[in-house]
């Protein structure tokens, strides 16, 4: 009874981890297939664009830490050296480089598109961190190279999710 309870425990961690990693990995995904529509826009268009995405993609992208925490649950849960725990182990450094991509190359340029943008509650709050930093340097950079950057960057953070999520499934295949 008692290994049963353990058992779905486990299969339980494995699905929310599996359900968490393509979450965040669709909206970095669906950013970056945005982007040839978007080369089109005007500056003004774009800017105002920009600022559609949040709160929505803001709550959704709870699932990127959630995903990280429950892929490290998972590797603590799994026997060390095995093909699997190699493969969660390679999955998890995949979300974590996903993660920084986030905070290095995304994160700044949000701040910079919805400087102008009231937000509040959770969203704010988010936002607010790291807001002051490097705004005034990128008020003289060109738009189109913050456009770049952002963009991208969710290329980017797309493959990382992609290959995260092929290695979680593969590690669960096992």
């Amino acid at each position: 009874m008692k290994q049963n309870r353990i058992d779905i425990m486990l299969v339980t961690v494995e699905v929310l981890t599996i359900v968490l990693i393509a979450t965040a990995t669709a909206l970095a995904l669906a950013h970056a297939l945005e982007w040839p529509g978007k080369l089109r826009l005007q500056k003004d268009q774009y800017l105002a664009v920009q600022a559609i995405y949040y709160p929505g993609f803001t709550i959704g992208g709870a699932a990127e830490p959630a995903a990280l925490l429950l892929t490290a649950i998972l590797l603590l849960l799994t026997p060390a050296g095995t093909p699997g725990s190699w493969l969660i182990a390679a999955a998890l450094v995949g979300m974590l480089a996903m993660h920084a991509t986030y905070w290095i190359l995304t994160h700044p340029v949000n701040n910079f598109w919805l400087k102008d943008t009231r937000l509040e509650g959770a969203g704010a709050r988010f936002f607010a961190v790291g807001a002051s930093r490097g705004s005034d340097e990128k008020r003289g950079e060109d738009w189109t190279a913050l456009r770049d950057r952002w963009e991208w960057s969710h290329v980017v953070r797309a493959a990382l999710g992609l290959i995260s999520l092929i290695l979680i499934a593969t590690a669960i295949a096992l």
